[in-house]
C-alpha cells in the first residue's frame, strides 16, 4: 500500500508543471499607438506595456532604435548623447514601459523598440513604434482676386496623431475668421485688405509654419492727380509736373488728358515751359487687366501777363468840338487786369477801363495809348489819333465834298492828303485864335496846296 502510493504520486505533479509552462509563457510588449505623427519642437508620449513569464525578474529594460541581425545586443537609447537628455522613463520594471521623448527633430523620426532582459531570457517588441516628426505647411492660391472665396489649408507630412487645434495669422497678428474646417481657413469674397503673409499654428505648441504671400488683385480704384510743382500759382513760362496714383494690383498703366484728348503716358506728366494754352482741365486714367478708372479732373490755370492791348473809340463819323468821347481799352491777362492807365502823348491823363471826355475840344486832338497792367507784368497799346474839327470847318468840308478824319482815318474824297491838309489846319486854327487874326483863305490855299501832293 505505501510503495504503490509513492510510486503513483509523481505523475499528476510532472503534468502539472507542463501545464504552467504553456500557460506562463506569455512575453509580450504592446504600444498604445504603432504610429506616431509628432510636431517639430514638441514632446512625445509613447505608451507601452510589457508582459513576461511568471517566476522571472526583471534585470535591465530600455528602448533602442537599432536590431542587430546578429543577435548582438541593441544599444540603450537612454545612453545615446542624442537622447540622453531629452529621454525620460516614466515606467517600472514591472508592466510599465512608457517614456517622453522631448523637442522632437525630423532626426528622430524613426522605429523605436523596447527591450526587457530577465535573468532567464530576454525580449524585444516587435515590430515598434514609427515616429515620425513633421512641420506645418501654408497650402494656399498664388493669387486671388477681390471678390472669390479662398481657402487656406495648415497642413503636416502626416496626420497629427493627438487632437490638433489651429490658429491662423496674418502678418503675425491672430485672426479670427470662419474657418470651415479645423485647419483651413476660409476667406470669403476676399477683399484687397486681405493680402499679407498667412502663417498657422497648432494650440498649446511653439511652432508655426513658415508665411505665405496671399496676392488679391483688383482693378485700379482711388485715382487722383496732384500737382508736384509748383507748389503755388503757376505763371507761364513755369514747369509744371502732374502726377497720377490709383490703388490697383497688378499696378496699372496711366494715360493722361487734356479734355478728353489724349496727351501722354506714365504716372509722371511734364509741362516745360507751359503758356496759357495749357489751361485746362487735366485728368488721368488708370488701367490694368481688371479695369479701369479716371481720375476727377484738375484744372491747370496759368497766369500771364497782359497782352493784345488795344483802343476803341465809341461811336462812328467825325468827332466835332463839343462832342463826348469815351475810349476803351481790352486787353488779354490772367489774372484780368484791374489796373488800366491812360497817357495822351506820354503824359498821364487817366485811369481806369474807360476813359471819357465831355465837351472834347480841338486841344484834346493827339495820339492816345493805354497801359494794362496786372501783378504779373504790364504792357501799352498802340497808339490811337484824336482829330478833332471844329464845326465850322465840318461845314466846309462838306461844302467842297472833301472827306473827314475820324480817329486817325480819313473817310471820302482827298486821300491822305486832306488828313494832312485836316491837321494842318488845327493847328493853325490854333495858332490864329491866339493872334487874335483869322483868314480863311489862308486855310483855303493851305489845303489846296496839300491836295496837289
Amino acid at each position: 500500500m505505501v510503495m504503490s502510493i509513492r510510486m503513483a504520486s509523481p505523475l499528476p505533479l510532472i503534468f502539472l508543471l507542463m501545464i504552467y509552462e504553456v500557460s506562463g509563457a506569455d512575453w509580450g510588449v504592446s504600444y498604445s499607438h504603432s504610429q506616431i505623427c509628432a510636431l517639430k519642437n514638441s514632446s512625445v508620449t509613447i505608451y507601452c506595456t510589457y508582459t513576461y513569464p511568471t517566476g522571472h525578474q526583471i534585470k535591465k529594460n530600455f528602448w533602442t532604435k537599432t536590431l542587430f541581425k546578429d543577435n548582438a545586443e541593441p544599444p540603450d537609447l537612454s545612453e545615446d548623447p542624442g537622447y540622453s537628455q531629452r529621454l525620460q522613463y516614466l515606467g517600472d520594471k514591472q508592466e510599465n514601459c512608457t517614456i517622453r521623448l522631448s523637442h522632437v527633430t525630423q532626426k528622430d523620426s524613426q522605429m523605436y523598440y523596447f527591450r526587457f532582459i530577465t535573468e532567464k531570457d530576454k525580449w524585444t517588441g516587435k515590430p515598434g513604434v514609427s515616429l515620425t516628426v513633421t512641420d506645418l505647411q501654408v497650402e494656399s492660391p498664388e493669387r486671388v482676386t477681390e471678390g472669390q472665396n479662398v481657402s487656406l489649408t495648415c497642413k503636416s507630412s502626416c496626420a497629427l496623431t493627438d487632437r490638433a487645434t489651429y490658429a491662423w495669422y496674418r502678418n503675425s497678428q491672430p485672426l479670427t475668421e470662419r474657418r470651415d474646417r479645423n485647419n483651413q481657413l476660409l476667406l470669403q469674397s476676399v477683399r484687397r485688405e486681405d493680402a499679407g503673409r498667412y502663417s498657422c499654428a497648432v494650440q498649446e505648441h511653439n511652432l508655426t509654419s513658415p508665411e505665405v504671400q496671399l496676392n488679391v488683385t483688383f482693378e485700379p480704384s482711388s485715382v487722383s492727380v496732384s500737382i508736384i510743382s509748383p507748389s503755388g500759382e503757376i505763371v507761364e513760362g513755369d514747369s509744371v509736373t502732374l502726377s497720377c496714383s490709383s490703388d490697383s494690383n497688378p499696378p496699372a498703366e496711366i494715360s493722361w488728358f487734356k479734355e478728353g484728348t489724349f496727351v501722354g503716358s506714365g504716372s509722371i506728366y511734364s509741362i516745360s515751359k507751359i503758356s496759357s494754352d495749357h489751361s485746362g482741365e487735366y485728368k488721368c486714367k488708370s488701367r490694368n487687366n481688371h479695369g479701369e478708372k479716371y481720375s476727377d479732373a484738375v484744372t491747370l490755370n496759368v497766369m500771364y501777363p497782359p497782352r493784345n492791348i488795344s483802343v476803341s473809340i465809341n461811336g462812328s463819323g467825325e468827332i466835332v468840338e463839343g462832342d463826348s468821347v469815351t475810349l476803351s481799352c481790352s486787353s488779354d491777362s490772367n489774372p484780368p487786369a484791374l489796373n488800366f492807365s491812360w497817357f495822351k502823348g506820354g503824359t498821364f491823363v487817366g485811369s481806369g477801363r474807360i476813359y471819357s471826355i465831355s465837351k472834347i475840344s480841338s486841344d484834346d486832338s493827339g495820339e492816345y495809348k493805354c497801359k494794362s497792367r496786372n501783378k504779373h507784368g504790364e504792357k501799352y497799346s498802340d497808339a490811337v489819333t484824336l482829330c478833332v474839327m471844329s464845326v465850322r470847318w465840318v461845314l466846309w468840308f462838306k461844302a467842297f465834298g472833301v472827306g473827314v478824319a475820324v480817329g486817325g482815318v480819313v473817310f471820302g474824297l482827298g486821300g491822305a492828303s486832306v488828313y494832312i491838309c485836316l491837321t494842318k489846319r488845327m493847328n493853325r486854327r490854333s495858332a490864329m485864335k491866339n493872334s487874335g487874326n483869322s483868314d480863311p483863305s489862308e486855310d483855303v490855299n493851305l489845303c489846296t496846296a496839300y491836295d496837289e501832293l
